[in-house]
């Protein structure tokens, strides 16, 4: 099967992204990463756009052992000079010239003709000559390039002992047939194709860097160009992460394949994104943190069945431990159960029916619902008791000039509803205040805590009551992304304890004196 060979510029084109800037020490950590996720090619930099990133070039060219390090340079003499003095202690270096062949480029930015463009892209290439055995040219603007003019641009470069000509969609203009055609036309027209590797640089301004890369290798191409995470100038590059995966998951279609140690994806990408801190968007392919997340119910349900319904690839291929069944409204009963065993709980029909609705409850007010929601909701009571009282809302008022007020209503077990309105020292006093004189009963509030049980801005707050009443000590737990609502809840949880631990224990006492 053909070979695609990869060519990385992280360190040059994706450090163009605009707030980007990594130092020697960073570009060196990307470079061992890309080194063990097995790049054929990594471009360093520009060595002659400061002494800084000719430092950085060198550094990386003097660490890397596996991989061949690359240097960009203009059509210039002292580029050339520059990238020499940078990459003279590569094992394995690559000078990658370039001068701009589009009519738009030629006539606004350089100022010449065709010949004259020719003739500098010419010289330059038996200048380096004298120094580095591998040799990649690049048109910039190729894909704007007359068809024609392209062929003689290559032909040209082959000539002049360039190893590889690259065919940059500088802008990201073309569409995957467009961009196809200019290899099949190179591969079919151009004298001593055969010698060199044409390689596809593609930027991603329409959205389409990857498909055209793979229009590319499907016309002939030998290697692609990329960064990790698609990152770079403007809208970004080509993302190999992509191009690797596409390759390895339709081998059938495509018959090549590349080298990359496709374990090494996810921690490269993880990597980059921390050093340059460009966020990986959730919903980017391969490396998104959606990309093997599943929330639809019938999707689960799917997945849970069988992997491959929708899964087209392995979370564990990239180097991930596994898919993610995220509970959120969309999520299916199914679903929720698996993930009950999950966590321990075994459940009987009626119960999971009460723990799937305070579940659709939860996923109605967060957007994801975590491990730890659904153990402190299943915690905090799914059991087979009667409740005495049942919290159905509560209204609170407080300003920090105004004594707070609290209004609640609360359903007995016989379905009676009763609502009372109190005052307060502060939101949770007025509430329970209010839920004293709603159910009649005089207790002692001993003990009243607070935590997060989940993080972030939606996070539950679980809320622990102690209170006592005529020596009978019970503690009550409420949970909810509101924590005066948890509040409320645990006082009631607390009261409904204490009535079902008197019952208990008037009913030991008429034991012990014959009444029962």
């Amino acid at each position: 099967m053909r070979k695609i060979y990869l060519f990385d510029t992280t360190l040059r084109d994706g450090e163009q992204s605009p707030g980007v800037n990594l130092n020697t020490k960073e570009k060196l950590e990307i470079a061992h990463q890309l080194e063990r996720l097995g790049i054929d090619r990594m471009e360093a930099g520009f060595p002659a756009a400061s002494p800084g990133d000719l430092a950085a070039v060198n550094a990386v060219a003097k660490a890397v052992k596996n991989a061949t390090v690359v240097g960009l340079a203009r059509s210039r003499v002292q580029d050339i000079d520059a990238a020499y003095e940078a990459l003279k202690d590569a094992q394995d270096p690559c000078l990658h010239l370039f001068l701009a062949s589009s009519p738009i480029h030629r006539q606004h930015k350089l100022r010449m003709t065709k010949e004259q463009m020719l003739e500098a892209a010419e010289a330059a290439i038996k200048y380096a000559g004298k120094y580095f055995t591998k040799i990649q040219f690049s048109p910039e603007d190729a894909g704007r390039t007359e068809l024609d003019f392209l062929c003689q641009v290559t032909e040209m470069a082959i000539k002049a002992g360039a190893t590889v000509v690259n065919i940059p969609d500088t802008v990201g203009y073309l569409y995957p047939a467009e961009f196809g055609n200019i290899f099949k036309t190179l591969k079919e027209q151009v004298p001593g194709i055969e010698k060199i590797q044409l390689s596809a640089h593609c930027h991603d301004d329409l959205g389409m860097a990857t498909a055209n890369a793979l229009a590319a290798v499907l016309n002939g191409a030998d290697q692609v160009e990329g960064t990790i995470n698609g990152i770079g100038e403007r809208a970004g590059n080509t993302a190999l992460e992509e191009v690797a995966m596409a390759l390895e998951t339709r081998q059938d279609f495509f018959q090549a394949k590349s080298t990359m140690v496709l374990s090494e994806i996810a921690r490269s990408s993880r990597l980059v994104s921390k050093l340059t801190g460009m966020v990986v968007p959730g919903n980017k392919a391969i490396v998104g943190a959606n990309a093997f997340a599943h929330e639809s119910g019938i999707h689960q349900d799917g997945m849970l069945k069988e992997k491959t319904t929708y899964e087209i690839m392995s979370p564990e291929t990239i180097g991930l431990k596994e898919s993610k069944l995220v509970l959120g409204k969309h999520s299916g009963r199914h679903a929720f159960r698996e993930k009950l065993i999950d966590l321990g709980y075994e459940l009987d029909d009626e119960q999971l029916n009460i723990a799937f609705s305070k579940f659709k409850d939860l996923a109605d007010k967060k957007k994801e619902v975590s491990d730890e929601d659904i153990r402190a909701f299943i915690e905090e009571k799914i059991v087979d008791t009667t409740e005495v009282f049942s919290l159905q809302t509560i209204y609170v008022a407080y300003g920090n000039e105004a004594t707070p007020t609290a209004k609640v209503r609360i359903v007995t077990h016989d379905g009676d509803v009763l609502e009372q309105e109190a005052e307060g020292n502060g939101s949770v006093d007025a509430i329970y205040n209010a839920i004293d004189k709603a159910t009649g009963e005089e207790v002692v509030l001993s003990d009243y805590s607070i935590k997060s049980v989940t993080h972030g801005k939606d996070a539950q707050g679980e809320v622990h009551v102690v209170m006592n009443q005529d020596e009978i000590i019970v503690s009550g737990r409420g949970v909810s992304t509101d924590i005066l609502e948890a509040s409320a809840r645990a006082y009631v949880d607390a009261l409904n304890r204490l009535i079902e631990k008197r019952q208990l224990n008037n009913g030991s006492r008429r034991d012990k004196i014959g009444l029962v």
